[in-house]
């Protein structure tokens, strides 16, 4: 079995399933979350819900990272955390995963969620469908970036 991801609100242990190489197409629509800033999911809307099969109780309280799936290399999300925790608009193809270990694609933008006086108190997330060539360029490229890690 995967990893245990444990929900900071309700104590609750969901543990990831192992993945599978069967696709969930993402038909596009609104699909978006909202976290902390250290990456604990406070809104997850209906769409999102509705594709990663997780329920509003287990995602709100539990990292993001619940739908991580494992193909993502950890150089990839180490860009990301850079580029939002500094404050600024982050754009990439993401391989995540649903709680039947299934995959989607998207083109996932990340901004921060600032308060009035400027700080960052929380990122947005939305997605979209991703161009197929540049989704494969991407895929082939975190496939490279995976193989470095080991």
């Amino acid at each position: 079995m995967g990893k245990t991801i444990k929900n900071i609100i309700t104590g609750k242990e969901i543990t990831k399933p192992d993945p599978i190489d069967v696709e969930v197409p993402f038909d596009g629509g609104v699909m978006i979350t909202e976290t902390d800033t250290a990456g604990i999911i406070t809104y997850a809307n209906r769409k999102f819900r509705n594709l990663t099969g997780y329920t509003r109780e287990e995602l709100i309280g539990a990292p993001h990272s619940i739908n991580r799936h494992p193909d993502m290399p950890k150089a990839a999300f180490k860009g990301l955390w850079e580029t939002i925790k500094g404050g600024n608009y982050w754009e990439g193809f993401v391989k995540n995963m649903t709680n039947e270990g299934k995959y989607y694609l998207v083109v996932v933008w990340i901004k921060p969620k600032l308060d009035d006086d400027g700080n960052i108190i929380g990122y947005i997330a939305g997605r979209k469908i991703p161009d197929p060539d540049l989704m494969q360029r991407a895929l082939d490229q975190y496939k490279v970036m995976m193989h470095d890690e080991i």
